[in-house]
C-alpha cells in the first residue's frame, strides 16, 4: 500500500511535468528511479497508465481516470502537511494540562489566564487531579507534579520553582491548646491529615540553626484527601496541618493560619512540568511552558 501511494505521487508530478525528466528533479531522484516506479504501479495496477514516445507521454484511458485519483491523493497529503506544520508552528488546536485541584485555582489558571485570552484558536482541556495520571493513556500535554519520575525515558521535566512545606494552624487554636516551642509539643497537638501526603501524620524537621532532625508522628483524628477540604479545618480551628507555602499563600497573608515552630523546616519539593520527549515540540508547548516559567519566576 505505501509503494502505491508513492507511485501514485511519482505518476501525478510525471503527468503534471509530462516528462520524466520534469519529475526527477521536482522529486530529486534520478529519471531511472521515476521509470521504476512507474513500472512498479503499473505491474500492481495491472494495467498501462502511460503511453511513452521519443517525443511524448499520453495517458491511456485508465491513465486518466487513475490520475484523478493520484491528483487528489497527493493534494490530501499536502493539506495534511499544512496542518501539521500549522500544529506545530501556531498557538492553534488542543492542549490539554493535567494538575491538582490546588494547583489549579491557585495558580495554573492564573497563570495562563491572560495567555488562553490572546489565542482564542486554542482549545484547552484541564484535567485536575490528585492522583497520577498516565499522559500517554489521557493525552496530556503538560502535567504539572511534586516529583515527576526521572527514570521514565519518556518525559522531560522542566523545574518551575521550589516549594516550601510549612507546619501552620489557625490563630484560634494556638489560643487554645498547648504552646508550641519544640518539635516535643507536637505530641500534644492533633494534625488534620492529608491523606494524598506520603506518610501524611509523619513529621519531619529540621533546626533551622544546627541542622538537627527529628522527626515525630503525630496524633490525627480527622482525615481528608482534599487541600481545600484541609485548609478550611485549619482555619476553623480543628488541628495543625502540613501545607505547601504556595497552596496558602492568601491565609497566610490575611492571619488566618501562621507558621508553627518558626525555627524548624519541613522537606521542600521542586514543582515540575512534565512533557512527552520529542525534539520538536508544538509551538503551543514550548510557549505554555514559557508563560509558566516566567509566571512561578516573577512570584
Amino acid at each position: 500500500m505505501l509503494d502505491n501511494l508513492r507511485g501514485m505521487a511519482v505518476f501525478a508530478s510525471v503527468v503534471g511535468h509530462g516528462s520524466f525528466s520534469g519529475s526527477a528533479r521536482e522529486l530529486g531522484i534520478t529519471t531511472s528511479a521515476v521509470s521504476q516506479q512507474i513500472r512498479s504501479l503499473e505491474n500492481d495496477l495491472g494495467v498501462v497508465l502511460l503511453h511513452r514516445s521519443t517525443r511524448k507521454l499520453s495517458l491511456t484511458e485508465a491513465g486518466e481516470s487513475f490520475y484523478e485519483a493520484a491528483k487528489d491523493v497527493v493534494s490530501a497529503a499536502e493539506q495534511g502537511r499544512i496542518k501539521v506544520n500549522q500544529l506545530r508552528d501556531e498557538l492553534a488546536g488542543s492542549l490539554r494540562v493535567a494538575t491538582t485541584p490546588e494547583l489549579g485555582v491557585n495558580h495554573i489558571l492564573p497563570a495562563l489566564s491572560t495567555w488562553m485570552a490572546a489565542h482564542d484558536d486554542l482549545s484547552i482541556t484541564y484535567l485536575a487531579d490528585n492522583h497520577y495520571v498516565d499522559m500517554i493513556d489521557a493525552r496530556i500535554d503538560i502535567a504539572i507534579r511534586m516529583s515527576p519520575s526521572m527514570n521514565d525515558s519518556s518525559l522531560s521535566s522542566h523545574p518551575l520553582t521550589d516549594v516550601r512545606q510549612m507546619l501552620v494552624a489557625s490563630p484560634q487554636y494556638l489560643r487554645q491548646h498547648t504552646k508550641l516551642q519544640t518539635p516535643k509539643d507536637l505530641a500534644d497537638h492533633q494534625l488534620i491529615c492529608i491523606e494524598i501526603m506520603k506518610d501524611a501524620n509523619q513529621i519531619d524537621l529540621v533546626q533551622t540553626e544546627t541542622g538537627k532532625k527529628t522527626r515525630t508522628k503525630m496524633n490525627s483524628r480527622i482525615y481528608t484527601n482534599n487541600v481545600f477540604m484541609a485548609t478550611t479545618l485549619a482555619k476553623e480551628g480543628h488541628g495543625l496541618v502540613r501545607m505547601l507555602e504556595m497552596d496558602i499563600k492568601k491565609e497566610l497573608e490575611s492571619g488566618e493560619l501562621v507558621e508553627v515552630l518558626t525555627g524548624y523546616q519541613l522537606p521542600s519539593f521542586v514543582l515540575y512540568a512534565v512533557t512527552l520527549n520529542g525534539e520538536q515540540q508544538p509551538a503551543k508547548i514550548t510557549r505554555c511552558l514559557e508563560v509558566l516559567k516566567k509566571y512561578f519566576h516573577a512570584n
